[in-house]
């Protein structure tokens, strides 16, 4: 039987002791778990294998924050699902109702009443919505309008009789017969827009009114440790601080709560989306050099350092085959991979000659990032020197490609395996009969930064300056109306192309070669290049390597998952 309230106040002190009360023996409830709505309460204190609380924390439904209270011993349960579970950063109040006295006089603006209708119901939900809270299913609230378990009350306004605030209290004695004879507090809300003073006093007083009436002996709360304003509240009520844990399960609407505090340095998109990922499983980051976007990710005793996707996994002999596109090339062609007829640039009578065989030529640095430098459709002498000399601006040595037409495609390979497949197109503009080409091209490239985080625009050198010439054009003139012109030929996203993803259209030959290049670069991460006539054809050419490709350029594919995969495989969910 429950103890009576009068034995529980006997047995108070100054300063209460809290005694889990599974230490107190008896024919006890075992494995309680209210249901609120919004999730799961489970009492880990009347379970006896802190594997079942783990396993019933791992169960929660999506959409539900489950909450596992009065753990005994929080450490081992988080031992048992460590990628899964975390402890709470929320502190444990308690109100102990033998020398509580009420404070409730809420003034005549509003009044506190328990719920009543259907629309009631909605509007607690409402409230919880509006708060940014776990939503609860009207239908949920009403049904157990009547329980014994749950309580709602409701703050009304008097004037419109619009609903400002709620809040739900749970009886541990109904739920379980708790010997401890206690009651809980949960889902204080109230209007951000209602000016009534003291809404949020007023509720939790009538709460506690109610069960000091039921001879409850304590009424619990749960507070977010940096919630300042309503700690003070609950101070000033008379709660104080008890040693009561929680643990939760790993979800997203709990994501803020384990996964600590963000980088204060600004790092771009590429190296953000694996920094959050790994956050989101509880690795460690630390940036390095954010100019830079080095990072490094710490997580089991073992540390990784990365600069966006490139990291320690990947050899500097594998970083260097990609780096200079002669030798990888060279490197697939001898395993038998297509890539496209090449040389390096010599004298002007070799480059000459190359360029009349092949009619139309790509010309290219052979070590560079970013399409800088990169010259596609070059098909006249003059244009082959302009070109050749843009190339030198990037590196000394410069490389001749036959061009090749297609569509552009970028297949990422993670771990020897494809993770993501998207096709680039050139940047283009489209004519208003208004306005310059120049500012057609500004104003995209406005739209592209502020697309990319900034890293996307369309740069007016002499690539683009060709390019609109080719079309019969100058940056001034003024393109007519609904014209569509392409003002780069080549795709890269750092130099104003859009991306297009094509993971699901992505043919087995295509597949194949991104993973046998990847092998035979002994690269574990790695953004392959190629031209196609459509991402599931047959035919293909592999005209470029890059050891750090943008993950984040391939959402909502899975690149930063697959990626920390890799990296700290003991953390992964399961591969898809």
């Amino acid at each position: 039987m429950p103890r009576r309230h009068s034995e529980h106040r006997i047995q108070r002190t100054a300063t209460p002791a809290f005694h889990p009360w599974r230490d107190q023996g008896g024919d006890l409830p075992r494995n309680v778990v209210v249901d609120c709505g919004w999730g799961r309460l489970i009492f880990a204190h009347t379970f006896t294998d802190n594997r079942e609380i783990a396993r019933t924390l791992c169960e929660e439904r999506p959409g539900q924050r489950d909450i596992a209270l009065y753990l005994r011993d929080p450490h081992v349960v988080l031992s048992l699902a460590p990628q899964e579970l975390f402890l709470d950063p929320s502190h444990t109040y308690r109100l102990w109702l033998f020398n509580w006295r009420s404070v409730y006089h809420a003034p005549p603006s509003y009044r506190i009443r328990r719920l009543r209708t259907y629309e009631d119901a909605a509007a607690i939900n409402r409230l919880y919505a509006q708060r940014h809270m776990v939503e609860v299913d009207p239908e949920f609230i009403w049904e157990n309008r009547l329980s014994r378990t749950l309580t709602y009350f409701l703050a009304e306004d008097m004037q419109d009789g619009r609903v400002i605030g709620s809040v739900t209290g749970v009886d541990h004695v109904h739920a379980f017969d708790d010997p401890e004879n206690g009651s809980s507090l949960w889902c204080l809300a109230v209007d951000g827009q209602a000016a009534h003073p003291g809404i949020g006093q007023m509720l939790v007083a009538q709460l506690a009114d109610h069960y000091l009436a039921r001879g409850r002996a304590f009424v619990d709360l749960s507070v977010l440790h940096d919630n300042t304003q309503a700690i003070a509240l609950y101070e000033k009520l008379g709660f104080v601080r008890v040693p009561v844990f929680c643990v939760k399960h790993k979800n997203p609407i709990n994501e803020r709560l384990f996964m600590g505090p963000e980088p204060t340095a600004k790092l771009n998109p590429y190296s953000m989306i694996i920094i959050n990922e790994a956050r989101r499983r509880g690795i460690a980051v630390s940036v390095i050099d954010a100019e830079h976007n080095y990072f490094s990710l710490s997580f089991g005793g073992r540390t990784i350092t990365c600069r966006e996707s490139l990291s320690e996994l990947t050899s500097a002999i594998a970083m260097s085959r990609c780096d200079n596109k002669l030798v990888t090339a060279r490197l697939l062609e001898k395993a038998g991979l297509r890539v496209p007829r090449h040389r390096k640039a010599g004298s002007r009578e070799d480059n000459l000659a190359f360029l009349r065989r092949h009619g139309s030529i790509v010309v290219k640095p052979a070590r560079g990032e970013q399409g800088q430098g990169v010259s596609a459709g070059v098909s006249t002498e003059e244009e082959l020197e302009a070109a050749i000399e843009t190339a030198k601006r990037y590196g000394s040595e410069v490389m001749l490609e036959e061009f090749v037409q297609g569509e552009d495609l970028r297949v990422i390979v993670i771990g020897y395996r494809v993770v993501a497949a998207a096709v680039r197109r050139p940047p283009q503009v489209i004519g208003t009969g208004l306005h310059s080409i120049r500012e057609l091209i500004d104003r995209q490239s406005r739209r592209r930064l502020a697309a990319t985080g900034g890293e996307s625009r369309i740069p007016l050198d002499e690539e683009t300056v060709r390019s609109v010439r080719r079309a019969g054009y100058e940056l001034d003139d003024i393109l007519p109306e609904g014209e569509l012109l392409r003002v780069r030929s080549a795709a890269n996203l750092h130099t104003g192309g859009t991306i297009h993803d094509v993971t699901g259209e992505l043919g087995k030959a295509c597949r194949r070669a991104a993973e046998k290049a990847a092998r035979v670069l002994q690269i574990p991460v790695v953004g392959l290049d190629f031209l196609v006539p459509a991402p599931d054809a047959k035919n293909y050419v592999i005209i470029e390597a890059n050891e750090r490709p943008g993950l984040a350029n391939h959402e909502p594919q899975p690149t930063a998952e697959r990626f920390v995969d890799l990296l700290f495989p003991q953390t992964a969910q399961g591969m898809s």
